[in-house]
């Protein structure tokens, strides 16, 4: 009896384990359905037009607004580890002066390239404190009075 409660106690856990581990996928952004991006024609397609049929997008072109960017990606996460992206679309509709669309293209992740941020560190001016210097900084700063001993205006 004993033995079968311990087995079944040890399945239990095993099950409980292994279901904590389980993948978590987040889809973030919002990728325009294939068949409405299809419909987006250059040369008769207004920013207006677009907007209604595929909403606002992501994000601008950073100078102008001749650019439009709508992206999606997939997001997994096991556990406590790093999340890794399995999927990225990004979407680039191109307009010209007048507001009329001029190209649209697709990237993937595959078209995606890995930029390393620099170790390096901007200089600020001043100096830095030893822990020392900010225990004992404030010695001497503050008066004696307490707040119901100071006088308004003073």
């Amino acid at each position: 009896m004993q033995s079968k409660s311990i087995r079944f106690l040890l399945v239990m856990t095993f099950l409980g384990a292994t279901t904590a581990c389980e993948p978590v996928v987040d889809l973030r952004g919002n990728m325009p359905a294939p068949e409405r991006l299809a419909e987006v024609k250059p040369g008769r397609f207004t920013k207006n037009d677009v907007t209604a049929l595929l909403g606002t997008p992501a994000s601008t072109s950073v100078f102008g607004d001749d650019r439009w960017y709508y992206i999606s990606s997939k997001i997994e996460t096991v556990a406590f580890f790093k999340p890794e992206e399995l999927e990225r679309q990004v979407v680039i509709i191109d307009f010209d002066r007048s507001g009329t669309v001029t190209d649209v293209h697709k990237l993937t992740l595959q078209d995606g390239k890995d930029v390393t941020m620099v170790a390096r560190e901007t200089p600020t001016a001043g100096h830095d404190m030893s822990v020392l210097e900010q225990l004992l900084g404030n010695i001497g700063k503050f008066n004696s009075k307490t707040k119901d001993d100071a006088q308004p205006g003073s």
